[in-house]
């Protein structure tokens, strides 16, 4: 009796894919709420041009070291108009808002009001990439949802700044939904790096009237805030938004956002482990209903589940 080695692979392969897409979530989701707490930290002495500008020319230097030492696969013209909306808005528009928007309100409040973003996402997916809206992820929405909300409350009693900073934040939170739901179909023609690198260089074009910005930041600034922008660029834009390239192509756009919704409460966390920036104690409650609506937006119909076995 012989056996089907390539039937008895398949479990194994698809394991070890699970656990590559699991990896990537949790690098992602790290690197992500680091970059609320640095981008706070910055905003003291960095304006946000050249601190958009600088993170982005970093991110793309590093992330053409991987493009470039592989036979490449670029873009088709009918992927352009997809990509410069990635490029300009979650590249570039992104950027701009989110570090002027930290100027002005803390980083835990930052991200939470960024988590409008993925509700934009899994709502729009559906029309839009015709992805299902199933039971248990319209439940693990409205938990997650109310996990942020909650931790706008606690926030809302302190002094979170202006409402400029708040409208700042929701426009970052649109220009985060337009740019994942313009990356998901690339992303099905298109090697992720190429992608990640593409929208990176166009993001930084949108930056340059802010080059004189920089250049006066790189000659008057210590070396730590240089640091600092370097690992903006390196961390949570070159590796972060890569390793979330790599779980975007093997996963449904409205669940894998819905994620995003542990973000607020690990940059909360950072946050006051290195800014001081001690959170009320409705923060941890809202956590623990982030991480309960992420849960169970990974659930599956009983009939799916059925059919899986």
């Amino acid at each position: 009796m012989t056996t089907d080695t390539r039937t008895a692979s398949e479990p194994s392969t698809s394991r070890r894919t699970t656990l590559l897409v699991v990896a990537a979530v949790a690098v992602t989701l790290l690197l992500w709420a680091s970059a609320f707490v640095a981008i706070r930290h910055l905003g003291r002495d960095v304006p946000p041009g050249a601190l958009s500008l600088g993170r982005l020319l970093i991110a793309a230097a590093a992330l053409a070291f991987f493009v470039f030492r592989r036979p490449r696969t670029w873009p088709a013209r009918s992927d352009w108009p997809l990509l410069l909306l990635c490029g300009v808005g979650w590249f570039g528009v992104y950027n701009l808002a989110l570090n002027e928007a930290e100027r002005r309100i803390d980083a835990g409040t930052s991200a939470l009001i960024v988590q409008i973003g993925p509700i934009i996402v899994a709502l729009l997916a559906t029309v839009f990439l015709g992805e299902a809206m199933s039971r248990w992820l319209l439940i693990g929405m409205a938990v997650g949802f109310a996990g942020v909300v909650v931790i706008a409350r606690g926030f809302s009693s302190g002094d979170s700044g202006d409402m400029v900073g708040v409208w700042l934040a929701v426009l970052a939170a649109v220009t985060y939904a337009v740019g994942v739901l313009a990356q998901k179909p690339l992303l099905g023609r298109l090697p992720g790096p190429e992608v990640t690198w593409l929208a990176c260089v166009i993001g930084a074009v949108v930056c340059l009237p802010w080059t004189g910005e920089l250049v006066t930041v790189v000659r008057e600034s210590d070396a730590s805030t240089l640091w600092w922008i370097a690992y903006l660029g390196i961390f949570p834009t070159a590796i972060a938004f890569s390793t979330w390239a790599y779980v975007l192509a093997r996963s449904d756009a409205g669940k894998l956002t819905l994620t995003t919704f542990l973000v607020p409460f690990i940059a909360t966390l950072i946050a006051w482990a290195l800014l001081s920036e001690v959170p009320p104690g409705l923060t941890f409650v809202g956590g623990a209903l982030c991480i309960g609506g992420v849960l169970l937006t990974r659930r599956k119909p009983k009939s799916a589940a059925a059919s899986v076995e």
